[in-house]
């Protein structure tokens, strides 16, 4: 990687906040909402009927709810450029990877499969991109210089 490449990767936003960080922020938080979402749509169809069980319904709501509040806080932390955010917002990624295969296989949901795992191969790039882990290592101290590891 050369100078230039580096001073591009480290493109900044408001705050020293790297923009692969506020991506994945977005990316994320686009998640969240969906999942808190699709709870509320949950909670409604329970509440006037259209599920066979009511407590069924509602019990998968509060599941989303939960599950997906927190995806949403993670995502929001990461555009706040809070270092936290990263993990849940990892985990988020690889337990939907499983659900986006499904998708495209045996769902045969090819375009919501495809959508889905377009979005989180995204979100996963930007979370490990090399200007994302140097903003997270600096919450350990100073970052050793590469010119040494690499005598």
């Amino acid at each position: 990687m050369t100078k230039g490449d580096e001073q591009q990767d480290d493109r900044q936003v408001g705050g020293g906040i790297p923009a692969t960080v506020r991506a994945a922020g977005a990316l994320v938080t686009f998640e969240g909402l969906a999942g808190v979402g699709t709870a509320i749509v949950l909670i409604v169809r329970a509440a006037t009927g259209h599920d066979q069980s009511v407590a069924s319904g509602i019990g998968t709501a509060m599941w989303f709810a939960v599950l997906f509040g927190g995806v949403l806080a993670a995502g929001i932390g990461l555009l706040r450029g809070k270092r936290w955010g990263r993990a849940i917002a990892v985990i988020a990624q690889v337990l939907l990877l499983p659900v986006a295969w499904s998708l495209l296989t045996d769902s045969h949901q090819p375009l919501w499969g495809s959508l889905l795992a377009i979005l989180v191969l995204a979100t996963l790039g930007c979370l490990f991109a090399p200007a994302t882990s140097r903003f997270m290592a600096l919450d350990y101290g100073e970052l050793p210089d590469e010119d040494e590891h690499r005598a």
